[in-house]
C-alpha cells in the first residue's frame, strides 16, 4: 500500500497564501518541486472528549471523511460524534503521491531542479515530504 500524508487545513491555508503549494481540483502540487498528490478529506483524530472509553479505537488515527461517514460518524468543524463518543479532530486532507516516486526523480521538471540544487536532491518520499515540511511547519511570524 503507497504511504499516504495528512495535511491540516489550517497548513494547507498557509502554505496557500505563502505560495508554496497549488490546488487544482483535488491535487495539491508543492510549487517549487512539482511533486502532486491526490487530496481526500479526512480528520486526525486527536481525543475523545466525554472521558468514555475510546470505543471506535479511533484516538490518534487519521481516517477519510468517506470512510467515518460510512461508519456512521458526524463531523462538524473540529468535533467528531460516533454513538456515545465525541472526539476531537484536526480536519484536513489525505494525500497520495501522484506517480510513483521514480516517475518523479526522472521528471523533466525535477531533473532541471536538481541541476540548479544538487545539494537538496531527496532521495526517498519521506525524505521529500519532510524537507517540505520542516522549511514549512515553523509557527508563523
Amino acid at each position: 500500500m503507497q504511504n499516504r500524508v495528512f495535511f491540516p487545513q489550517a497548513a494547507l491555508d498557509r502554505w496557500l497564501t505563502d505560495g508554496d503549494i497549488e490546488l487544482t481540483g483535488a491535487e495539491l502540487s508543492i510549487a517549487k518541486e512539482d511533486r502532486r498528490y491526490r487530496l481526500a478529506e479526512a480528520a486526525h483524530i486527536v481525543k475523545e472528549v466525554t472521558g468514555a472509553a475510546d470505543a471506535n479505537e479511533l484516538v490518534g488515527r487519521v481516517k477519510s471523511k468517506q470512510y467515518l461517514l460510512e461508519l456512521g460518524a458526524e463531523i462538524l468543524e473540529d468535533s467528531l460524534i460516533m454513538g456515545d463518543n465525541a472526539y476531537e479532530v484536526v480536519p484536513g486532507f489525505l494525500g497520495s503521491a501522484v506517480g510513483t516516486f521514480d516517475e518523479f526523480v526522472t521528471s523533466p521538471k525535477h531533473k532541471a531542479r536538481r541541476e540548479e540544487f544538487p545539494a537538496e536532491e531527496p532521495t526517498t518520499e519521506e525524505d521529500l515530504l519532510a524537507r517540505f515540511l520542516l522549511k514549512n511547519l515553523a509557527p508563523p511570524d
